[in-house]
């Protein structure tokens, strides 16, 4: 069964909203061992998880030095 939540935000900031996003994400990766499939579609979603999930190893050091 499929259903659907829709969250409207007023007056967020930047900041709050990569934040908002990444809680959903990690609530989506806590609920998929319980067969919880959560998709997110939001303005620059995948991006803002992917750079809210990138490790601090040597690569990504060195590239953010060097930009």
């Amino acid at each position: 069964m499929s259903k659907k939540i829709t969250l409207t935000t007023n007056n967020i900031g930047h900041r709050q909203w990569a934040t908002l996003i990444l809680e959903l994400n990690n609530m989506s990766k806590a609920w998929k061992r319980f067969g919880v499939n959560i998709k997110i579609t939001a303005p620059r979603s995948q991006n803002i998880i992917k750079w809210g999930n990138k490790t601090n190893d040597e690569r990504d050091i060195q590239s953010e030095v060097h930009s």
